[in-house]
């Protein structure tokens, strides 16, 4: 039984989010919410906060998780804030907050509603997520008039830095000034890449040089080329030629992570302002760069092809886990494979090269030992696939059992509230019941959508499997004849089996390379299985493998 309304332990939530308001607003808000704490009979015996944080998502709110543990592991009888909108403002989540709270037996409390009921939350919050949704269209008319008078709307870009002044006792924010040290950077960029140097060697020299890049710890290609279609990277940025482009991009939070995606604009919403004040590199260099740019980034119609090779694009440093890359040939022909973080901005600890051949031989070893014996692994299938339709049959009468329950449950509901409608029984105790069942049947709710979200069974006729098994025995005949013949079918079936290929040193046998195969079976299993985390040393096998060895 809950303790008695006196003795009842209450817990106080506060939140803040925009810079209009302060550290003083949260003092303000657990005033307020102990002030009726006190009054009703209640007694605060912890607080939670997050400062200077949305409430459009859950995600990055640490004091609301840590309040929400808290309830899990029954602290408190009651939470206390200010308003609802301090909970959240997406309707969505803070349904999912009050439903986990009414489960513990908690009650959400705010002083102008008191213990917040299922339609007084929709109310509040269909009119929360309103105010949200204005607010963004007020800002993004506030970020546009900027854009409008040649200021920046916010964020970073390297060569700049804000440029506050005060005019009449008012602090004027969004103008720019550049940044010498780092203008000289950007054209050092432009003119070498209009040189012919590409963006992975200009990335290499200014590590080499120490240049602080504009985020993160390194240089790299990507920061110089950036993406087409978002118009990011330093040779796509029009405002290094006097050029300020707004609103090419839109964010849009990801309700399952909390993060902020980018997502393209269509040309006809950008806001583009001429501010010559802050060209930092010449009109010609920059048409130059971007003429070459084009250049570069047309596709000729002989290089639209399937991979040259059975491991392109799947092989992985086993020092850095960067991918790997062709690095010409030896003196006796042979292919040689580098990192490419060693080679595109010099970070790998230890850039050793490979011969290519060596390392396909070693994984198409690993592959035909796998595959030695197709009728194990028919046998395996067949043994998973009866396992998960015992466990498909087994959810499917546990739903079935859940959604008898929680139609029992919406009828008493039913019969709870005509009786209070009508006046027949006290209230009190029909209402203890309301939330008893209320709890219930939210409980109901989350297993049954996770019974939901399990995985389908796809059943496999025996034919199938048997064709299967013969074609894993063709396969395995065929393995050796892959790289001498480059049959394309072939390379394709052994790509469908392999996810990606680690190449290291062996850590004990000198001259020798060892490679891990992590593979995949999707088409019979749907989950990875094969060859999963397979581990192989480069020795010689049955005459097809020969020594695997770094250089």
């Amino acid at each position: 039984m809950n303790a008695s309304p006196k003795t009842k332990r209450a817990a106080v939530y506060a939140r803040y989010s925009t810079d209009l308001q302060n550290d003083q607003s949260i003092a303000d808000q657990i005033t307020l919410c102990a002030g009726y704490a006190e009054r009703n009979g209640y007694r605060v015996v912890n607080t939670f906060e997050d400062r200077a944080v949305s409430g459009a998502s859950i995600h990055g709110r640490s004091g609301i998780q840590a309040l929400m543990r808290a309830a899990f592991d029954r602290q408190f009888d009651a939470v206390i804030t200010e308003t609802l909108s301090r909970i959240g403002r997406n309707q969505e989540e803070r349904h999912y907050i009050r439903n986990r709270l009414n489960f513990q037996g908690v009650d959400l409390i705010t002083p102008s509603d008191g213990i917040v009921t299922a339609m007084v939350d929709g109310m509040r919050g269909i009119i929360d997520e309103q105010y949200l949704t204005d607010l963004k269209g007020t800002i993004r008319r506030g970020m546009a008039g900027l854009v409008r008078q040649g200021k920046s709307a916010g964020g970073r870009c390297y060569g700049y830095r804000p440029a506050h002044r005060i005019e009449s006792g008012e602090v004027i924010r969004g103008d720019l000034e550049i940044v010498e040290a780092e203008a000289e950077v950007v054209r050092r960029i432009f003119r070498e890449y209009a040189d012919g140097r590409t963006p992975r060697k200009i990335a290499h020299d200014l590590n080499r040089d120490a240049i602080t890049p504009p985020r993160g710890r390194t240089w790299n290609a990507s920061t110089i080329n950036g993406c087409p279609k978002r118009g990011t990277g330093l040779l796509r940025n029009a405002l290094y030629v006097g050029r300020l482009e707004w609103n090419r991009v839109r964010m849009i939070k990801d309700p399952d992570t909390g993060k902020r995606v980018s997502r393209p604009n269509p040309p006809d919403e950008w806001h583009i302002t001429s501010v010559p004040r802050l060209a930092i590199v010449p009109t010609d260099l920059y048409e130059a760069a971007q003429a070459r740019k084009a250049e570069m980034t047309r596709v000729q119609p002989h290089k639209q092809r399937a991979p040259k090779r059975i491991l392109s694009g799947l092989l992985r440093c086993g020092c850095c886990g960067g991918g790997m890359s062709t690095k010409g040939n030896d003196k006796s022909g042979r292919v040689r494979l580098e990192c490419s973080n060693a080679r595109e901005n010099g970070t790998c600890l230890e850039p050793r090269t490979f011969y290519l051949d060596q390392v396909e031989n070693t994984v198409l070893n690993g592959l035909r030992a796998e595959l030695k014996n197709p009728q194990v692994l028919s046998e395996y299938i067949c043994e998973y696939h009866a396992e998960r339709r015992r466990l498909a049959s087994k959810a499917v009468r546990n739903v079935t059992r859940l959604e008898r329950r929680r139609g029992e449950i919406d009828r008493e509901v039913e019969r709870l509230v005509n009786g209070i409608a009508k006046g027949i029984g006290n209230p009190n105790v029909l209402g203890d019941r309301m939330n008893e069942i209320l709890a219930e049947r939210g409980k109901i709710e989350a297993q049954l959508e996770a019974a939901r979200a399990k995985p389908t069974v796809v059943a496999l006729h025996p034919a199938a499997l048997k064709r299967y098994e013969q074609q894993l025995a063709n396969l395995q005949d065929s393995i050796g004849k892959v790289v001498e013949t480059g049959d394309q079918k072939l390379t394709v079936a052994i790509r469908d089996l392999v996810e990606t290929v680690t190449v290291q040193r062996h850590p004990t046998e000198r001259g020798q390379v060892q490679v891990e195969i992590t593979g995949r079976l999707n088409a019979l299993l749907g989950d990875e299985a094969f060859p999963n985390g397979r581990v192989w040393s480069g020795k010689s096998s049955g005459g097809i493998v020969g020594s695997g060895g770094g250089i």
